[in-house]
């Protein structure tokens, strides 16, 4: 199968999106499909305007112009796009979107145009943009175009829905459950609560939301009944680290800045309990690898990572950040609760893994396909 990806962003820049289109035309590449995938991002060296790349076997079409800023989008690629669709004449053109993905919508409705089944897969919460976007649809050809809509989560196809007013399937992001296994010894009893968050520093993760829970749920317990290590970088780590100071918690709370997998694992093995502070996740894939890993992950109930945890059973989930803070010093109050949860978190592994994924993907290129007749 001839399959062709198109997201404005891709690596070198990180991210979830990024990471999961690469690591998805990685699996299928291995699987035995043609792979290629069109971005609006620049090389490593700054590649763009049509140069193809191999990256390890992927062919990458990095389409972006000279951009200030380097923002993944470019005004002459639609010409570009519409040639590459009749060269390659893909059997089915999965699209990634976020709420605004100039670049991924281009290159939708180019392929809708000339007649190839498209699939798009929302990797975001469309919260607050519900209304508009179904108006937006409801003015436009989108209302009836022949495309097969999906999003990485329950959740999120939920919104998805409501825009579209059409059947919205589920394409979860995938993982190799394997690496994030958890180690045949679980973290020592006894000490602190040890607490880890992995996140981009940014305001729609909500770091500073999580220091206001680490000092409310800090206030209800004894000092040094908890420490936090917080791993990712991003513009807001300076005004965390503010806050952070402000509330007293420089004791507690550790910044640690963006850091490799490798080390990532290690911060896991040394942990009990992994905090989500967002609201608008539509999956939440570090969340993901923490719960593989063993750890009890404390979430927002309507994120999409109340589809890999179970409320009280391998991980809590909560409707605020009050509950949080409460069901954060609760976990410390509670040592044998928080066995319970870490042995169950443990022992029942997720199942989002890539055959998984894999299998969702090919049964939603089937119904894009279906839709415009082949």
């Amino acid at each position: 199968m001839r399959i062709l990806h198109v997201s404005d962003c891709y690596a070198p820049r990180t991210g979830g999106i990024e990471t999961q289109v690469r690591d998805l035309a990685r699996a299928q590449l291995a699987a035995g499909h043609e792979v290629h995938v069109l971005t609006a991002t620049p090389g490593p060296g700054g590649e763009r305007g049509g140069v193809v790349q191999d990256d390890e076997g992927l062919r990458v079409h990095r389409q972006g112009g000279h951009i200030p800023f380097d923002l993944p989008v470019s005004p002459t690629a639609p010409g570009r796009i519409r040639a590459l669709l009749t060269e390659l004449r893909p059997d089915v053109v999965h699209v990634h979107a976020g709420v605004l993905s100039p670049f991924a919508f281009d290159g939708a409705r180019i392929a809708v145009d000339v007649g190839a089944p498209v699939l798009v897969t929302w990797h975001c919460m469309l919260d607050g943009t519900v209304a508009g976007m179904r108006a937006a649809v409801r003015r436009t050809h989108w209302a009836t175009a022949p495309v097969a809509l999906s999003a990485v989560s329950g959740a999120a196809a939920r919104r998805v829905a409501e825009v579209f007013d059409a059947p919205v399937g589920v394409v979860p992001n995938g993982m190799d459950l394997e690496r994030w296994a958890p180690g045949p010894v679980p973290p020592p009893a006894g000490g602190p609560l040890r607490c880890v968050a992995t996140m981009r520093l940014a305001p729609r993760k909500r770091g500073r939301a999580l220091v206001r829970v680490l000092a409310d749920a800090a206030a209800q317990l004894e000092p040094g009944a908890l420490t936090l290590d917080i791993l990712g970088d991003g513009p807001t780590r300076a005004s965390m680290q503010r806050a952070v100071d402000r509330a007293g918690l420089r004791e507690v709370v550790r910044l640690r800045g963006r850091v490799e997998r490798a080390q990532v694992l290690e911060a896991y093995a040394d942990a009990q309990v992994f905090l989500a502070p967002a609201v608008l996740e539509a999956f939440g894939i570090a969340a993901l690898e923490a719960r593989a890993s063993g750890l009890v992950v404390l979430a927002h109930r309507s994120t999409g990572i109340a589809e890999f945890v179970t409320d009280d059973v391998d991980g809590v989930l909560v409707d605020d950040d009050a509950a949080m803070s409460r069901a954060l010093a609760r976990l410390a109050r509670e040592p044998q609760r928080l066995a319970r949860l870490q042995e169950r978190a443990r022992s029942q592994r997720p199942v989002q893994d890539w055959a998984g994924t894999l299998q969702a993907a090919q049964a939603q290129y089937a119904r894009a396909a279906r839709l415009v007749g082949r």
